[in-house]
Parts: C-alpha cells; structure tokens; sequence
C-alpha cells in the first residue's frame, strides 16, 4: 500500500497559526499595533506570507490591516459577541439537529464522548485551561457530525471570536458544570436520535453562554478600544 506523506505547510499557513496563538495568548494584546515587518522578524519570515496571513485574520475578526501603519489587534467586544453568538447559535444548533438526524452509531460519537469525559475531568481537578480545550472539541466535533460543510468553515472562523472571549472571561466566570451538563443533554438527544431535543438543548446552551460571556464583557468595561 503505498505511504502517503503530509504536505508541509506554507510559509502563510505557519503565519496565520503563529499569529493566532499569539493574540489568543496575548503576547500580542489587544489594541496594540505592530509593524509588518517586525510581525515578520518575529516569526522568522519573509513579509509576503505575513502580510497574506494578516489578511485571513482580518477576515476573522482578529485584526485590522491599516494602511501604512501595519496592523492592529483588535480587542474583543461585546456588540462583536452578540453577532457571533447569534450567527453560531443557528449554525451549531442546525448542526445538532442533524448530528441526532443521522442516526450515528456509539463508534461514531467517541470523539464527542471523548470531550464530554475531558471536560467532566477538568473540572473535578478545577482546570479552567483543560476545560476550554475540551470544550472546544466538543463544538468542533458537533458541527463536523452535522455533516454540512458550508456551516463546518463558517462556525469554525465564529469559534476563533469566541475562543477569545472566552480567554478573557475564562476566570471571572463561576465553575462552568451547567455547561458541562448541557452538553451531555445534547450528547444523549444525538444518542437517542431526537433531532428537536438536540436542536433545543443546544440552542439553550449557547444562548445562556452569550448572556454570561456578554455581560462579563461589559462588567469589566472590556470594550472595543
């Protein structure tokens, strides 16, 4: 059989993950403005896939590009969350329903229950960091087990703004075990096959994290700068 090899990646796919992880970690802060040249001296790179990879992060609403003055990281706003959370409520609700629609086998949820047990673990050890992470494969995989690939790219780019939302609020907010037990409500409605119940329950879930996540945001004055 023979052996099929990764392609590497570019220059500009390695800029636009180096990038990310710098802003969602916040060695590149919001509001603050940085020269391309520098971002390319950072990475260890040329200009051309920084500036490239700048603009695939503009379009998911990380940064602006400002015309002779390089870019700027754009911090997270509530009235940007509000968009978000509206436009990926539908989606990944919509992904729900179709998820318990399919009539998937347990085989095919492992990757879902895999998160749901990471997710319960994290928080018997109290860890926020590996809670998120599991959280994010649990919304990851619910959109793929939708199985529409259109709501696959636009939730995925949604889920960026949220992630770093999230980020910011991830220690002000109080232990997320209603999140964890909505979860596990939508992984039992996907089990059993009920397309309403799973459309409901996540729907329900994302709605309640707006209203927390937002009014965080506007508690702590994290407005756009």
């Amino acid at each position: 059989m023979k052996e099929h090899k990764l392609k590497p990646k570019s220059n500009t796919q390695r800029a636009v993950e180096e990038l990310r992880q710098l802003i969602f970690s916040g060695e590149l802060p919001a509001g603050s403005d940085h020269l391309e040249s520098e971002l390319a001296e950072r990475l260890g790179m040329s200009r051309t896939p920084v500036r490239e990879a700048a603009l695939t992060l503009e379009g998911q609403g990380l940064l602006e590009l400002r015309p002779r003055k390089g870019v700027r990281i754009l911090p997270v706003s509530a009235d940007d969350m509000r968009d978000v959370y509206d436009v990926l409520t539908e989606l990944e609700s919509l992904a729900a329903e179709n998820a318990a629609r399919h009539g998937y086998a347990e085989a095919d949820l492992v990757e879902l229950s895999r998160a749901m047990t990471d997710m319960d673990r994290a928080l018997e050890t109290r860890d926020l960091e590996a809670w998120a992470e599991a959280d994010d494969r649990f919304h990851a995989e619910l959109v793929i087990l939708g199985g529409n690939s259109r709501v696959i790219g636009i939730a995925a780019m949604m889920s960026d703004q949220v992630r770093r939302a999230r980020a910011t609020t991830l220690y002000m907010r109080p232990l997320p075990t209603q999140s964890n037990d909505d979860h596990r409500g939508v992984l039992s409605a996907i089990r059993a096959g009920r397309p309403e119940d799973a459309r409901t329950l996540h729907r329900a879930h994302r709605q309640q994290a707006k209203a927390m996540i937002i009014g965080l945001l506007e508690k702590h004055k994290l407005h756009r700068l």
